[in-house]
């Protein structure tokens, strides 16, 4: 399900240890303003020289219309490198270019990571031990530019790329592919790539960098920022009949509840039951506990949100971090204290579920492409417990290895392949604080040889013949049963 990978432009990546590097080196007195871009580029580059060891700058595949590189920071304790169930993680700001308050998160939240890896923070370092975390500031670095120069108070220019097409509405549109199926009782809602033949239109080049990260890189779990509200929304951003405004919900609506639900409670405005509206006289979302559904607010065709969720094994939130597109740099410093919290919690959400490695159990060698599929079994009482398909499979990685992000409760967990038998297990979902996802492992047998199987089948045939024929007496049906339970005749021969 995965293609080569697509990433280029790696920088710097040099081989000394992170205890070597004095802590005096690391800007603890980071300065929160607005960044261009160049003075962004500089502060990547400048925390991937302070925190060498655990971490690299890197560049998507394309740069924007106007040359800009889409730079990307990495933290992990070998970059680089996908680590064997390690799993991936991914924040995006900017791709509204006039929309900056996530741009300047991220550059924080480096700083931040960098800093607390040097200082010994144990979360931290916990964290990036564990976890391959990318951050993406600027997915939109031209918009950024065309805000900027035209004084930043406009609520559209910027918005769009140096094209004039908005990126959040220009990704291949994978809900129509998926509510057909669905009008057809077909039984596939996930990496719908397979399933798109053509394009209807030319992506930009910002759009197939993001799409080629995306499809290169195993993410589990990511969230983009926006600005023009306070909520946290969650799939599906397009809804199903056409309309406006209509609650789509997708198989894993529970779950993208509680990961947006995780990001706006540890906001102290976003999830506020007091909260005026952003705009007089329009909706508040604190009495919804700061979360909505993306079709159920405004649908959006061509959305980056349900494209990683129906293309890839990855669960995408938007986070709409502030009411102003473009805040005074004096407000910056509250916007990060604001969603300090919040921002490094929902990334341990990466950690919850369960994960494991798919294998081939004869010679142990990991499956890739193997579809997990997920069964909610939790018990309602004492008499009756649920029994719900979560109808979208994530699929196995690399060298078999795969994550599935659950809610806490009781489910089977089905690991199919091609070729093999196969395999249920069935877990408890508790999810401890800042743990790593349960473990369960799958080992399948490959599926007989059809050769072996016709085989032996037509000598079961031929051993029914020799026993029931040439006028021989046929058993008594106590015997057949004894013999079936002993093993002397053939399962599934008797005659009744």
């Amino acid at each position: 399900m995965f293609l080569p990978a697509v990433v280029s432009v790696l920088l710097g990546l040099t081989t000394c240890h992170a205890a070597s590097v004095a802590k005096s080196d690391v800007d603890s007195h980071y300065v929160m303003k607005h960044h261009d871009n160049k003075e962004m580029e500089q502060v990547l580059r400048d925390i991937t020289e302070h925190c060498p060891d655990v971490s690299r700058l890197y560049a998507l595949s394309e740069p924007s219309v106007r040359g800009v590189p889409l730079w990307v920071i990495e933290f992990s304790d070998s970059p680089g490198h996908h680590e064997l169930l390690e799993p991936e993680f991914k924040y995006v700001a900017n791709m509204h270019g006039n929309e900056v308050s996530g741009r300047e998160l991220l550059l924080r939240l480096a700083n931040e990571l960098c800093e607390g890896w040097v200082k010994g923070d144990e979360d931290v370092q916990k964290l990036i031990t564990s976890t391959r975390i990318h951050l993406l500031p600027s997915l939109n670095p031209d918009g950024w530019q065309l805000s900027t120069d035209t004084g930043t108070r406009d609520y559209l220019k910027g918005r769009s790329n140096n094209n004039s097409v908005d990126l959040n509405r220009d990704f291949p549109d994978l809900d129509r592919i998926m509510y057909s199926n669905e009008a057809h009782h077909l039984d596939h809602n996930h990496h719908l790539m397979d399933q798109l033949r053509s394009l209807d239109h030319q992506p930009q080049p910002e759009t197939w960098a993001a799409m080629k990260w995306i499809m290169s890189i195993p993410f589990v779990l990511s969230a983009n920022f926006h600005n023009g509200d306070l909520v946290a929304n969650y799939p599906y951003d397009s809804s199903r009949s056409g309309r406006a405004q209509e609650y789509a919900k997708s198989p894993d609506d529970t779950t993208f509840k509680h990961l947006a639900s995780v990001y706006s409670g540890l906001h102290p405005q976003m999830s506020d039951v007091k909260r005026p509206p952003c705009t007089k006289e329009d909706y508040s979302f604190g009495p919804d506990g700061g979360i909505t559904n993306g079709a159920a607010w405004y649908s959006v065709r061509g959305g980056m949100q349900d494209f990683n969720y129906l293309s890839s094994n990855d669960m995408d939130v938007t986070l709409e971090v502030g009411c102003t597109k473009y805040p005074h740099p004096s407000a910056l410093q509250q916007e990060w204290e604001d969603n300090r919290q919040a921002l490094m919690e929902y990334m341990w959400q990466v950690h919850t579920g369960v994960k494991g490695i798919v294998r081939d159990s004869l010679n142990g060698h990991g499956i890739p492409n193997a579809q997990i599929k997920v069964r909610n079994v939790t018990q309602i009482n004492d008499t009756h417990a649920r029994n719900d398909v979560i109808d979208h499979h994530v699929a196995s990685v690399h060298d078999g290895d795969y994550w599935r992000i659950l809610t806490p409760g009781e489910y089977e967990i089905t690991a199919i392949a091609e070729g093999y038998l196969p395999l249920t297990h069935d877990v408890k979902i508790s999810n401890p604080h800042h743990q790593e996802a349960l473990r369960r492992d799958f080992d399948l047998a490959p599926m007989p040889d059809q050769e072996i199987m016709d085989n032996a089948l037509n000598q079961v045939d031929r051993d029914y013949e020799d026993l029931y024929s040439g006028g021989q007496e046929e058993m008594p049906l106590e015997e057949e049963l004894i013999g079936r339970l002993t093993g002397h005749l053939p399962f599934g021969r008797l005659r009744f």
